[in-house]
C-alpha cells in the first residue's frame, strides 16, 4: 500500500490524542490518529466518563435506600439491577465513542484503527488491531513531519500478584463486573481506589481499603483526608491506613491478602482479609509498549517519556509525547491541555505554558473532593506566612436544602498580599465549585477580589465566599 503523508500523526485518541488531532485540524495541519482501541480512550470508554456514571447511579441509589424518608418520599422495597447499572455507564461511554467518530469526520481527521510503531524518525508503522505483538506486515505506512504520543497509563500491578482479569483486577474490570462481589479489596487510597470503595458499598458489597500512606487521599489536604475518613466509616466502609499489603493469594473462594501494619512502635500484628476479588490501584505507568525501537533513542525516566514540559520534545527530533505516558498529573484535562499547548506550539504559535502548580485534582466519590495549590502542610514546610479562611456546608442553607450539608471549602491565602495558595473542598458538588478559584488563581486574582465577587445565594458557591472572607476574620454566617 503506498505511503501517506501527513503534517502530524497523533499515536492514542484519548483525551490528550483526540484533543491534539482536532486542534491541529483546526490549525490547518493534515492530521492522523492511531489508535488501537476506542477513540476516547481510557478516560472516555474505562475511566472519567462511565465510572462517573457508576457514581451517579450509586449516588442515586444511596438516597432511595437510605434517605427517602427524610425527604418525604415513601420507597419501600428500593432494590437494585445490577446488570442495567452497569449497563447505563456503558451506554453512556458508547455515546461519547460516537461523538469523537463524529468530530474527526467534521475536521477530516484520517482515523487509522491498529497498533503503531515508529521504526525511525517521521515514520509510523500500522499494525492490525490484532496483531498485538506486531509480528505481521504493517497494513498502513504513514510518513509525518511531526509525531505526537499520548499514548497514555495503564494500572501497576502489585509486585507478585499480576492482574488475572478475574480475582487481581484493575479499575477497567472493576467498573463492568457481570456479577457484584459480596466483598471486596481495595489496595490503595488515591482518587481511583476511593471512587470504587464508594460504588461498590453504596450497591451493599462489604469493601476494605487497605493504603501504605497513614491516611486516605494522601495527597490531599490532612483536613479533607480526616474527613473523608469519618464519612467512609460513616458509610461502613472499613479502612487500614498506614499498612501494606505483603502477598495476596489466590484461593477457591477467591483471594486471601496478607497485610503488615507500617509500625514503628511494634504494638500491632500483620493480619490477612479475605474477599471474593481485590481491586489494585496502586498507581499507573506509562504506556509505550512496541512503540518505538530501542535505536530510535526516545529516553524513558521512570517508566515515562522523559519530554521538555515547556514543548513537550522528546529527545528524539519530530517526536513529541503528552499526557499520563509523560508522568504525573496523571488527569485527563491535562492531558488535554498539554495536547493544546504543544500542537500550538508546533504551528509557530505563541502558546502558555501550562502552569502545573495550579492544576485542579477532583475525587467523585461522595462526599466529593477537590483542590488546588498548596496544601497547609506544604506552606508550614516552604514556611509560608500564610491565613486560612474555612466554612463548614453545615452553615450553607443551599447545602441544608439539598439534604447534604458534609464537608467544608478551605482557602489559603498569603498573608502579606491575599494571594491564593490553596484551595481545598470536600462536599456536595464541590468538584463543580473549584474552578472558580482555579480562575482566581490564574487570574492572580486575590482572596480581597474573590470577597468582592456578588455570589448568588442561595448557592453552594457561597461557601468559596465565605471561606476568602475568613482568611480576613470576616466571616459572616460561621
Amino acid at each position: 500500500m503506498a505511503e501517506q503523508s501527513f503534517d502530524l500523526v497523533v499515536i492514542g485518541g484519548g483525551p490528550g490524542g483526540y484533543v491534539a488531532a482536532i486542534r491541529a485540524a483546526q490549525l490547518g495541519m493534515k492530521t492522523a490518529c492511531v489508535e488501537r482501541d476506542k477513540l476516547g480512550g481510557v478516560c472516555l470508554n474505562w475511566g472519567c466518563i462511565p465510572t462517573k456514571a457508576l457514581l451517579a447511579g450509586a449516588e442515586f441509589y444511596h438516597h432511595l435506600k437510605h434517605e427517602a424518608d427524610a425527604w418525604g418520599i415513601e420507597a419501600d422495597n428500593v432494590r437494585h439491577n445490577w446488570e442495567k447499572v452497569i449497563g447505563r455507564s456503558r451506554n453512556v461511554a458508547g455515546q461519547m465513542n460516537k461523538g469523537i467518530h463524529f468530530l474527526f469526520k467534521k475536521h477530516k481527521i484520517t482515523h487509522f484503527e491498529g497498533h503503531a510503531h515508529i521504526p525511525k524518525q517521521g515514520v509510523i508503522e500500522v499494525f492490525g488491531p490484532e496483531d498485538t505483538s506486531r509480528k505481521g506486515k504493517a497494513k498502513e505506512t504513514l510518513k509525518a513531519k511531526h509525531i505526537l504520543i499520548a499514548t497514555g497509563a495503564g494500572p501497576r500491578p502489585l509486585p507478585g500478584a499480576d492482574f488475572d482479569g478475574e480475582t487481581v483486577i484493575s479499575s477497567k474490570e472493576a467498573m463492568a463486573l457481570k456479577k457484584q462481589p459480596e466483598k471486596l479489596l481495595i489496595i490503595g487510597a488515591g482518587a481511583i481506589g476511593m471512587e470504587f470503595a464508594y460504588f461498590y458499598n453504596a450497591f451493599g458489597t462489604e469493601v476494605t481499603v487497605v493504603e501504605m500512606v497513614d491516611r486516605l487521599l494522601p495527597i490531599e489536604d490532612e483536613e479533607v483526608s480526616k474527613a473523608i475518613a469519618r464519612a467512609f466509616k460513616k458509610q461502613g466502609i472499613k479502612s487500614y491506613t498506614g499498612h501494606k499489603t505483603e502477598k495476596i493469594e489466590r484461593t477457591d473462594k477467591g483471594i486471601k491478602a496478607h497485610i503488615s501494619p507500617i509500625d514503628d512502635k511494634g504494638k500491632a500484628k500483620p493480619f490477612t482479609l479475605e474477599a471474593d476479588k481485590v481491586i489494585v490501584a496502586i498507581g499507573v505507568k506509562g504506556k509505550y509498549d512496541g512503540l518505538f525501537d530501542d535505536k530510535l533513542g526516545i529516553e524513558i525516566f521512570k517508566d515515562h517519556i522523559k519530554v521538555d514540559k515547556k514543548t513537550y520534545k522528546t529527545s528524539v527530533d519530530g517526536i513529541y509525547a503528552i499526557g499520563d505516558v509523560i508522568g504525573p498529573p496523571w488527569l485527563a484535562h491535562v492531558a488535554s491541555e498539554e495536547a493544546i499547548v504543544c500542537v500550538e506550539k508546533i504551528a509557530g504559535h505563541d502558546a502558555d505554558d501550562i502552569d502545573y502548580s495550579s492544576i485542579p485534582g477532583c475525587t467523585y466519590c461522595n462526599p466529593q473532593v477537590a483542590s488546588l495549590g498548596l496544601t497547609e502542610q506544604a506552606c508550614k514546610e516552604q514556611k509560608l506566612d500564610y491565613n486560612v479562611g474555612k466554612f463548614p456546608f453545615t452553615a450553607s442553607g443551599k447545602a441544608q436544602a439539598l439534604g447534604n450539608a458534609e464537608g467544608f471549602v478551605k482557602l489559603i491565602t498569603d498573608k502579606k498580599h491575599g494571594e491564593i495558595l490553596g484551595v481545598h473542598m470536600i462536599g456536595e458538588n464541590v468538584t463543580e465549585l473549584i474552578a472558580e478559584l482555579g480562575l482566581a488563581k490564574k487570574l492572580e486574582a486575590t482572596a480581597d477580589e474573590v470577597i468582592a465577587t456578588i455570589h448568588a445565594h442561595p448557592t453552594l458557591s457561597e461557601a468559596v465566599h465565605e471561606a476568602a472572607l475568613g482568611t480576613d476574620g470576616r466571616m459572616i454566617h460561621f
